[in-house]
């Protein structure tokens, strides 16, 4: 029982991660260095922490993104 659940959360762990990187080539990052995508990523966190209308500003972008993409 252990086995299929820990089976099913490396499943899940393992869809997240090919989504969250497939939302770096939709912002067309494909290409950019690792390094630079963490760094911008952490600039991001310490941006929300500090701003948090900067959260909504971006969602309301990344939507839109979105949208366009399945429309």
């Amino acid at each position: 029982m252990a086995r299929t659940s820990t089976s099913a959360a490396r499943k899940k762990d393992t869809r997240e991660k090919i989504e969250l990187g497939g939302l770096i080539v939709k912002a067309g990052l494909r290409f950019e260095k690792r390094a630079m995508l963490l760094g911008a990523l952490i600039e991001i966190a310490d941006r929300l922490r500090e701003d948090p209308s900067e959260r909504a500003r971006l969602t309301a972008i990344g939507a839109e993104a979105l949208s366009n993409e399945s429309g």
